[in-house]
Protein backbone atom coordinates (compact mmCIF):
# COMPACT_ATOMS: atom_id res chain seq x y z
CA UNK A 1 0.00 0.00 0.00
CA UNK A 2 1.33 3.64 -0.67
CA UNK A 3 0.33 7.25 0.87
CA UNK A 4 -0.84 8.47 -2.38
CA UNK A 5 -3.75 6.01 -2.99
CA UNK A 6 -4.79 5.62 1.09
CA UNK A 7 -5.17 9.63 1.43
CA UNK A 8 -7.89 9.77 -1.56
CA UNK A 9 -10.25 12.54 -1.35
CA UNK A 10 -12.71 10.57 -3.27
CA UNK A 11 -16.74 10.06 -2.66
CA UNK A 12 -19.43 7.63 -3.48
CA UNK A 13 -20.92 9.54 -7.30
CA UNK A 14 -17.71 11.10 -8.08
CA UNK A 15 -16.75 10.80 -11.58
CA UNK A 16 -13.41 13.59 -11.83
CA UNK A 17 -10.24 12.78 -9.01
CA UNK A 18 -10.55 15.45 -5.71
CA UNK A 19 -7.10 16.55 -5.63
CA UNK A 20 -5.42 17.92 -2.20
CA UNK A 21 -4.25 20.92 -3.65
CA UNK A 22 -7.15 22.13 -4.95
CA UNK A 23 -9.07 21.70 -1.73
CA UNK A 24 -10.22 24.56 0.64
CA UNK A 25 -8.25 25.34 3.51
CA UNK A 26 -10.63 26.65 5.52
CA UNK A 27 -13.25 23.19 5.02
CA UNK A 28 -10.69 20.11 4.09
CA UNK A 29 -12.70 17.67 2.24
CA UNK A 30 -11.66 15.64 5.89
CA UNK A 31 -13.24 18.03 7.94
CA UNK A 32 -16.35 17.68 6.11
CA UNK A 33 -15.92 14.26 6.69
CA UNK A 34 -16.33 15.03 10.83
CA UNK A 35 -19.47 17.64 10.18
CA UNK A 36 -21.52 15.00 8.80
CA UNK A 37 -20.81 12.09 11.33
CA UNK A 38 -21.61 14.82 14.05
CA UNK A 39 -24.86 16.13 12.83
CA UNK A 40 -26.30 13.02 11.79
CA UNK A 41 -29.17 11.93 13.76
CA UNK A 42 -27.55 7.87 14.39
CA UNK A 43 -24.70 9.66 15.69
CA UNK A 44 -27.14 11.90 18.15
CA UNK A 45 -28.86 8.90 19.57
CA UNK A 46 -25.32 7.46 21.16
CA UNK A 47 -26.05 10.28 23.52
CA UNK A 48 -28.21 8.03 25.26
CA UNK A 49 -26.38 4.26 24.20
CA UNK A 50 -24.23 2.55 26.95
CA UNK A 51 -20.36 2.59 27.14
CA UNK A 52 -19.82 0.15 30.36
CA UNK A 53 -22.18 0.83 32.72
CA UNK A 54 -26.05 1.01 31.54
CA UNK A 55 -28.48 3.75 31.88
CA UNK A 56 -26.72 5.02 34.65
CA UNK A 57 -28.33 8.55 36.16
CA UNK A 58 -24.97 9.64 37.04
CA UNK A 59 -23.22 12.52 35.74
CA UNK A 60 -19.93 11.32 35.61
CA UNK A 61 -20.38 8.04 33.25
CA UNK A 62 -19.78 8.08 29.79
CA UNK A 63 -22.22 7.02 27.15
CA UNK A 64 -21.74 5.81 23.42
CA UNK A 65 -21.47 9.88 22.91
CA UNK A 66 -18.88 11.24 25.05
CA UNK A 67 -16.65 8.19 24.71
CA UNK A 68 -16.71 8.85 20.84
CA UNK A 69 -15.83 12.48 21.27
CA UNK A 70 -13.16 11.50 23.49
CA UNK A 71 -12.12 9.03 21.15
CA UNK A 72 -12.23 11.18 17.81
CA UNK A 73 -9.88 13.87 20.40
CA UNK A 74 -7.20 11.41 20.86
CA UNK A 75 -7.54 10.01 17.51
CA UNK A 76 -6.92 14.21 16.01
CA UNK A 77 -3.73 14.13 18.18
CA UNK A 78 -2.41 10.78 17.52
CA UNK A 79 -3.03 11.37 13.60
CA UNK A 80 -1.39 14.68 13.78
CA UNK A 81 1.63 13.06 14.94
CA UNK A 82 2.16 10.58 12.98
CA UNK A 83 0.97 12.91 10.30
CA UNK A 84 3.96 14.99 10.87
CA UNK A 85 6.33 12.24 11.13
CA UNK A 86 5.18 10.37 7.96
CA UNK A 87 5.68 14.00 6.13
CA UNK A 88 9.32 14.12 7.07
CA UNK A 89 9.42 10.42 5.90
CA UNK A 90 7.79 11.14 2.25
CA UNK A 91 8.22 14.64 1.77
CA UNK A 92 6.76 14.75 -1.99
CA UNK A 93 3.12 14.01 0.07
CA UNK A 94 3.55 17.61 0.85
CA UNK A 95 5.78 18.65 -1.94
CA UNK A 96 3.83 17.14 -4.89
CA UNK A 97 0.31 16.47 -3.34
CA UNK A 98 -0.17 19.31 -0.90
CA UNK A 99 -1.25 16.77 2.36
CA UNK A 100 -0.43 18.27 5.60
CA UNK A 101 -0.22 16.88 9.35
CA UNK A 102 -3.45 18.01 9.71
CA UNK A 103 -4.82 16.00 7.24
CA UNK A 104 -3.84 12.74 8.66
CA UNK A 105 -5.47 13.93 12.15
CA UNK A 106 -8.68 14.89 10.50
CA UNK A 107 -8.68 11.30 8.92
CA UNK A 108 -7.92 9.61 11.98
CA UNK A 109 -10.47 12.31 14.04
CA UNK A 110 -13.64 11.44 11.77
CA UNK A 111 -13.69 7.40 11.39
CA UNK A 112 -12.48 7.64 15.72
CA UNK A 113 -16.03 9.78 16.01
CA UNK A 114 -17.99 7.46 13.48
CA UNK A 115 -16.26 4.03 15.40
CA UNK A 116 -19.76 3.16 18.16
CA UNK A 117 -22.02 4.76 15.20
CA UNK A 118 -23.37 1.17 14.66
CA UNK A 119 -23.53 -0.58 18.09
CA UNK A 120 -26.83 -1.79 19.47
CA UNK A 121 -28.24 -0.70 22.89
CA UNK A 122 -27.04 -2.45 25.76
CA UNK A 123 -23.09 -2.18 25.19
CA UNK A 124 -21.68 -5.48 23.30
CA UNK A 125 -24.37 -7.50 25.07
CA UNK A 126 -26.81 -5.72 22.63
CA UNK A 127 -24.56 -7.39 19.41
CA UNK A 128 -25.21 -10.69 21.29
CA UNK A 129 -28.22 -10.85 22.13
CA UNK A 130 -29.25 -10.08 17.87
CA UNK A 131 -26.63 -13.00 17.38
CA UNK A 132 -28.31 -15.56 19.95
CA UNK A 133 -31.59 -14.87 18.22
CA UNK A 134 -31.03 -16.11 15.09
CA UNK A 135 -28.04 -18.61 16.08
CA UNK A 136 -29.88 -20.18 18.71
CA UNK A 137 -33.77 -18.46 19.20
CA UNK A 138 -36.01 -18.04 17.49
CA UNK A 139 -34.87 -16.90 14.39
CA UNK A 140 -32.70 -20.04 13.52
CA UNK A 141 -36.12 -20.41 11.72
CA UNK A 142 -34.50 -18.89 8.76
CA UNK A 143 -31.50 -20.09 8.10
CA UNK A 144 -32.82 -22.34 5.20
CA UNK A 145 -34.10 -18.85 3.46
CA UNK A 146 -30.94 -17.18 3.62
CA UNK A 147 -26.82 -18.01 2.10
CA UNK A 148 -24.18 -18.96 4.51
CA UNK A 149 -22.93 -15.68 4.53
CA UNK A 150 -26.78 -13.79 5.07
CA UNK A 151 -26.68 -16.01 7.89
CA UNK A 152 -23.75 -15.57 9.34
CA UNK A 153 -24.15 -11.76 9.02
CA UNK A 154 -26.98 -12.20 11.78
CA UNK A 155 -25.96 -14.48 14.01
CA UNK A 156 -22.51 -12.67 14.22
CA UNK A 157 -24.45 -9.62 14.48
CA UNK A 158 -21.34 -6.68 14.49
CA UNK A 159 -21.55 -2.76 15.47
CA UNK A 160 -18.53 -2.65 13.51
CA UNK A 161 -20.76 -3.78 10.13
CA UNK A 162 -23.91 -2.09 10.71
CA UNK A 163 -21.51 1.34 11.29
CA UNK A 164 -20.21 0.86 7.77
CA UNK A 165 -24.08 0.25 6.82
CA UNK A 166 -25.29 3.77 8.65
CA UNK A 167 -22.37 5.62 6.94
CA UNK A 168 -23.09 4.37 3.39
CA UNK A 169 -26.61 3.12 2.73
CA UNK A 170 -28.50 4.91 0.18
CA UNK A 171 -32.22 6.42 0.48
CA UNK A 172 -34.05 8.54 -1.04
CA UNK A 173 -32.43 12.41 -1.37
CA UNK A 174 -29.42 10.63 0.54
CA UNK A 175 -27.21 8.56 -2.23
CA UNK A 176 -24.34 7.03 -1.10
CA UNK A 177 -24.90 7.77 2.41
CA UNK A 178 -23.30 10.40 4.21
CA UNK A 179 -20.72 9.88 1.71
CA UNK A 180 -17.13 10.27 3.50
CA UNK A 181 -14.07 10.40 1.37
CA UNK A 182 -12.44 6.91 0.95
CA UNK A 183 -9.91 7.67 2.96
CA UNK A 184 -11.92 8.42 6.06
CA UNK A 185 -14.15 4.95 4.92
CA UNK A 186 -10.50 3.02 5.13
CA UNK A 187 -9.44 3.81 8.31
CA UNK A 188 -12.95 3.05 9.97
CA UNK A 189 -13.20 -0.40 8.44
CA UNK A 190 -11.65 -2.07 11.70
CA UNK A 191 -12.48 -5.06 10.15
CA UNK A 192 -11.68 -5.20 6.49
CA UNK A 193 -14.04 -8.77 5.80
CA UNK A 194 -16.92 -10.05 5.12
CA UNK A 195 -18.28 -12.53 8.01
CA UNK A 196 -17.11 -15.58 6.47
CA UNK A 197 -14.51 -17.20 6.29
CA UNK A 198 -14.73 -16.98 10.62
CA UNK A 199 -11.79 -15.75 12.11
CA UNK A 200 -9.26 -17.04 9.20
CA UNK A 201 -6.18 -15.96 10.84
CA UNK A 202 -4.80 -15.26 14.03
CA UNK A 203 -4.31 -11.13 12.92
CA UNK A 204 -6.05 -9.03 14.43
CA UNK A 205 -8.09 -7.59 11.82
CA UNK A 206 -9.67 -11.03 11.61
CA UNK A 207 -10.78 -11.31 14.59
CA UNK A 208 -14.61 -9.95 13.42
CA UNK A 209 -15.68 -8.35 10.16
CA UNK A 210 -16.85 -5.26 9.31
CA UNK A 211 -19.04 -5.84 6.20
CA UNK A 212 -22.95 -6.79 5.38
CA UNK A 213 -23.22 -8.52 2.14
CA UNK A 214 -25.47 -5.69 1.49
CA UNK A 215 -22.59 -2.97 1.29
CA UNK A 216 -19.99 -5.32 -0.40
CA UNK A 217 -20.18 -3.35 -3.36
CA UNK A 218 -19.37 -0.49 -1.91
CA UNK A 219 -16.69 -1.83 0.49
CA UNK A 220 -14.99 -3.55 -2.37
CA UNK A 221 -15.21 -0.08 -4.41
CA UNK A 222 -13.42 1.53 -1.30
CA UNK A 223 -10.67 -1.29 -0.88
CA UNK A 224 -9.87 -0.75 -4.30
CA UNK A 225 -9.34 3.02 -4.43
CA UNK A 226 -7.01 3.16 -1.34
CA UNK A 227 -5.12 0.23 -3.11
CA UNK A 228 -5.64 -2.09 0.13
CA UNK A 229 -4.40 -5.33 -0.07
CA UNK A 230 -6.03 -8.25 -0.90
CA UNK A 231 -5.73 -11.22 1.36
CA UNK A 232 -6.40 -14.80 0.66
CA UNK A 233 -8.36 -16.31 -0.16
CA UNK A 234 -9.28 -14.93 -3.23
CA UNK A 235 -12.97 -15.49 -3.54
CA UNK A 236 -13.94 -13.90 -0.36
CA UNK A 237 -13.60 -9.89 0.11
CA UNK A 238 -10.88 -9.74 2.92
CA UNK A 239 -8.68 -6.48 2.84
CA UNK A 240 -5.53 -6.20 5.17
CA UNK A 241 -5.96 -2.73 7.36
CA UNK A 242 -6.05 1.03 6.06
CA UNK A 243 -3.07 1.68 8.28
CA UNK A 244 -4.79 4.48 10.07
CA UNK A 245 -7.36 2.23 11.38
CA UNK A 246 -4.53 1.35 14.00
CA UNK A 247 -4.85 4.87 15.13
CA UNK A 248 -8.16 4.47 15.51
CA UNK A 249 -8.14 1.34 17.07
CA UNK A 250 -5.62 2.96 19.29
CA UNK A 251 -7.77 6.13 20.29
CA UNK A 252 -10.44 3.32 21.55
CA UNK A 253 -8.38 1.21 23.14
CA UNK A 254 -6.42 4.37 24.87
CA UNK A 255 -9.95 5.78 26.08
CA UNK A 256 -11.32 2.80 27.40
CA UNK A 257 -8.65 1.51 29.14
CA UNK A 258 -8.16 4.55 31.19
CA UNK A 259 -11.89 6.44 31.07
CA UNK A 260 -13.25 3.31 32.07
CA UNK A 261 -11.05 2.68 34.35
CA UNK A 262 -11.93 6.61 35.67
CA UNK A 263 -15.62 6.03 35.65
CA UNK A 264 -15.34 3.12 37.89
CA UNK A 265 -13.96 4.91 40.47
CA UNK A 266 -15.77 7.88 40.26
CA UNK A 267 -18.96 5.69 40.73
CA UNK A 268 -17.49 3.90 43.38
CA UNK A 269 -16.94 0.62 42.17
CA UNK A 270 -12.81 1.08 42.39
CA UNK A 271 -11.61 2.33 45.41
CA UNK A 272 -9.31 5.29 44.83
CA UNK A 273 -6.42 4.34 46.84
CA UNK A 274 -6.66 0.96 44.70
CA UNK A 275 -7.18 2.53 41.37
CA UNK A 276 -4.01 5.08 42.13
CA UNK A 277 -1.38 2.22 42.34
CA UNK A 278 -2.14 0.94 39.39
CA UNK A 279 -2.17 4.57 37.54
CA UNK A 280 1.28 5.66 39.07
CA UNK A 281 2.39 2.48 37.69
CA UNK A 282 2.00 3.68 34.64
CA UNK A 283 2.96 7.48 34.73
CA UNK A 284 4.81 7.67 37.82
CA UNK A 285 7.75 9.75 35.95
CA UNK A 286 5.99 12.20 35.03
CA UNK A 287 3.82 13.28 37.93
CA UNK A 288 4.43 16.67 39.49
CA UNK A 289 4.11 15.78 43.12
CA UNK A 290 3.47 19.19 44.42
CA UNK A 291 0.54 19.62 41.90
CA UNK A 292 -0.79 16.50 42.58
CA UNK A 293 -0.98 17.33 46.67
CA UNK A 294 -2.51 20.30 45.87
CA UNK A 295 -5.81 18.18 44.97
CA UNK A 296 -8.26 17.99 46.80
CA UNK A 297 -11.53 15.91 45.44
CA UNK A 298 -11.05 12.36 44.10
CA UNK A 299 -12.18 13.18 40.74
CA UNK A 300 -9.75 16.22 40.16
CA UNK A 301 -7.04 13.62 41.59
CA UNK A 302 -7.95 10.64 38.89
CA UNK A 303 -8.65 13.62 36.34
CA UNK A 304 -4.62 14.38 36.82
CA UNK A 305 -3.82 10.76 36.49
CA UNK A 306 -5.46 10.24 33.29
CA UNK A 307 -4.63 13.30 31.43
CA UNK A 308 -1.03 12.05 31.89
CA UNK A 309 -1.95 8.66 31.24
CA UNK A 310 -3.81 9.18 27.82
CA UNK A 311 -0.37 11.73 26.93
CA UNK A 312 1.83 8.78 27.86
CA UNK A 313 -0.13 6.61 25.89
CA UNK A 314 -0.11 8.58 23.17
CA UNK A 315 3.36 9.12 22.76
CA UNK A 316 4.27 5.77 23.02
CA UNK A 317 1.33 4.46 20.10
CA UNK A 318 3.31 7.07 17.72
CA UNK A 319 6.60 5.52 18.58
CA UNK A 320 4.99 2.01 17.64
CA UNK A 321 3.47 3.30 14.03
CA UNK A 322 6.64 4.85 12.92
CA UNK A 323 8.70 1.81 13.90
CA UNK A 324 6.40 -0.64 12.08
CA UNK A 325 5.53 1.56 9.32
CA UNK A 326 6.92 -0.89 6.54
CA UNK A 327 4.95 -4.08 8.06
CA UNK A 328 2.13 -1.71 8.30
CA UNK A 329 2.13 -0.44 4.71
CA UNK A 330 2.50 -4.50 3.61
CA UNK A 331 -0.21 -5.30 5.24
CA UNK A 332 2.06 -7.96 7.74
CA UNK A 333 1.74 -6.03 11.40
CA UNK A 334 -1.30 -7.90 12.69
CA UNK A 335 -1.48 -6.56 16.27
CA UNK A 336 -3.40 -3.43 18.08
CA UNK A 337 -0.31 -1.00 18.18
CA UNK A 338 -0.81 -1.21 22.59
CA UNK A 339 0.17 -4.57 22.14
CA UNK A 340 3.27 -3.76 21.45
CA UNK A 341 4.28 -0.62 23.50
CA UNK A 342 6.25 -0.48 26.16
CA UNK A 343 2.91 -0.01 28.82
CA UNK A 344 1.96 -3.34 27.97
CA UNK A 345 2.13 -5.10 31.29
CA UNK A 346 0.12 -1.78 32.93
CA UNK A 347 -2.39 -1.48 30.63
CA UNK A 348 -2.86 -5.19 30.83
CA UNK A 349 -3.02 -5.09 34.66
CA UNK A 350 -5.95 -1.86 34.22
CA UNK A 351 -7.61 -4.26 31.73
CA UNK A 352 -7.65 -6.85 34.40
CA UNK A 353 -9.39 -4.87 37.61
CA UNK A 354 -11.76 -3.56 35.61
CA UNK A 355 -13.12 -6.75 34.21
CA UNK A 356 -13.61 -7.85 37.57
CA UNK A 357 -14.72 -4.55 39.14
CA UNK A 358 -16.60 -3.12 36.16
CA UNK A 359 -17.69 -5.26 33.86
CA UNK A 360 -18.84 -8.03 35.88
CA UNK A 361 -20.28 -5.72 38.32
CA UNK A 362 -23.80 -6.66 39.96
CA UNK A 363 -25.13 -3.07 38.53
CA UNK A 364 -23.63 -3.68 34.69
CA UNK A 365 -24.60 -7.80 34.53
CA UNK A 366 -28.36 -6.95 36.15
CA UNK A 367 -28.88 -4.51 33.40
CA UNK A 368 -27.27 -6.41 30.20
CA UNK A 369 -29.77 -9.45 31.71
CA UNK A 370 -32.84 -6.94 30.99
CA UNK A 371 -31.07 -5.44 27.56
CA UNK A 372 -31.54 -9.27 26.30
CA UNK A 373 -35.01 -9.90 27.53
CA UNK A 374 -35.97 -6.52 25.88
CA UNK A 375 -33.70 -7.10 22.41
CA UNK A 376 -35.29 -10.91 21.92
CA UNK A 377 -38.99 -9.17 22.27
CA UNK A 378 -38.28 -6.72 20.12
CA UNK A 379 -36.75 -9.01 17.34
CA UNK A 380 -39.78 -11.44 17.97
CA UNK A 381 -42.16 -9.11 17.11
CA UNK A 382 -40.61 -7.72 14.09
CA UNK A 383 -39.32 -10.50 12.74
CA UNK A 384 -42.83 -12.14 13.20
CA UNK A 385 -44.22 -9.27 11.44
CA UNK A 386 -41.51 -9.75 8.46
CA UNK A 387 -42.36 -13.36 7.92
CA UNK A 388 -46.07 -12.75 7.83
CA UNK A 389 -45.60 -9.96 5.14
CA UNK A 390 -43.38 -12.36 3.50
CA UNK A 391 -45.99 -15.46 3.34
CA UNK A 392 -49.01 -13.13 3.13
CA UNK A 393 -50.30 -13.98 6.12
CA UNK A 394 -49.58 -10.96 7.97
CA UNK A 395 -51.84 -10.26 10.58
CA UNK A 396 -53.80 -6.73 11.64
CA UNK A 397 -50.97 -6.96 14.53
CA UNK A 398 -48.14 -7.32 12.24
CA UNK A 399 -49.37 -4.34 10.17
CA UNK A 400 -49.48 -2.48 13.10
CA UNK A 401 -45.85 -3.10 13.77
CA UNK A 402 -45.34 -2.39 10.83
CA UNK A 403 -46.23 1.41 10.96
CA UNK A 404 -44.33 1.47 14.03
CA UNK A 405 -40.73 1.02 11.43
CA UNK A 406 -39.25 4.81 10.23
CA UNK A 407 -40.00 6.01 6.79
CA UNK A 408 -36.75 5.21 5.49
CA UNK A 409 -37.06 1.58 6.37
CA UNK A 410 -39.03 0.18 2.72
CA UNK A 411 -39.54 -4.13 3.31
CA UNK A 412 -39.51 -5.86 0.04
CA UNK A 413 -41.18 -9.39 1.09
CA UNK A 414 -39.30 -10.95 -1.72
CA UNK A 415 -35.57 -10.45 -0.38
CA UNK A 416 -35.95 -11.91 3.67
CA UNK A 417 -32.57 -11.29 4.11
CA UNK A 418 -32.41 -7.66 3.76
CA UNK A 419 -36.16 -7.29 5.72
CA UNK A 420 -34.47 -9.30 8.31
CA UNK A 421 -31.42 -7.08 8.30
CA UNK A 422 -33.72 -4.18 8.24
CA UNK A 423 -35.30 -4.85 11.34
CA UNK A 424 -31.77 -5.64 13.18
CA UNK A 425 -30.42 -2.15 11.94
CA UNK A 426 -33.62 -0.68 13.23
CA UNK A 427 -33.44 -2.42 16.19
CA UNK A 428 -29.81 -1.79 16.65
CA UNK A 429 -30.43 2.01 15.86
CA UNK A 430 -32.49 2.36 19.06
CA UNK A 431 -31.54 4.10 22.38
CA UNK A 432 -31.49 2.10 25.80
CA UNK A 433 -34.20 4.23 26.68
CA UNK A 434 -36.02 4.04 23.40
CA UNK A 435 -35.63 0.13 23.35
CA UNK A 436 -37.26 -0.26 26.50
CA UNK A 437 -40.35 2.43 25.77
CA UNK A 438 -40.95 0.43 22.67
CA UNK A 439 -40.89 -2.81 24.65
CA UNK A 440 -42.95 -1.63 27.27
CA UNK A 441 -45.70 -0.66 25.13
CA UNK A 442 -45.41 -4.35 23.18
CA UNK A 443 -46.17 -6.27 26.16
CA UNK A 444 -48.78 -3.58 27.13
CA UNK A 445 -47.10 -2.32 30.12
CA UNK A 446 -47.22 1.45 28.85
CA UNK A 447 -49.87 3.05 26.75
CA UNK A 448 -48.88 6.68 25.42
Amino acid sequence: MNWDDLLSLKRYGDTTKRLRTEQDETRLGFEVDYDRIIFSSEFRSLQDKTQVIPLSDTDFIHTRLTHSLEVSVVGRSLGRQVGQRLLERHPHLNEIHGYRANDFGAIVAAAALAHDIGNPPFGHSGEKAIGEFFSNGEGKRFKEQLSDKQYADLCKFEGNANGFRILNQSREGREGGLRLSYATLGAFMKYPKESLPHRPTSSISDKKYGVFQTEVPIFKEVADELGLIKREPSNDYRFARHPLTYLVEAADDICYTIIDFEDAINHGLIQEEFALEYLIKLVGDSINSEKYHQLNTTQDRISYLRALSINALIKETVEVFMNNEEDILNGNFDHALLDKCKYEAQINDIIKISIDKVYRSKEVIDKEIAGYQVLSQLLSTYTDMVEGLSQNKASNYDKLIKTTLPETIHLKSENMYEDLLNVCTYIASLSDRRAVLIFRKIKGIQFK
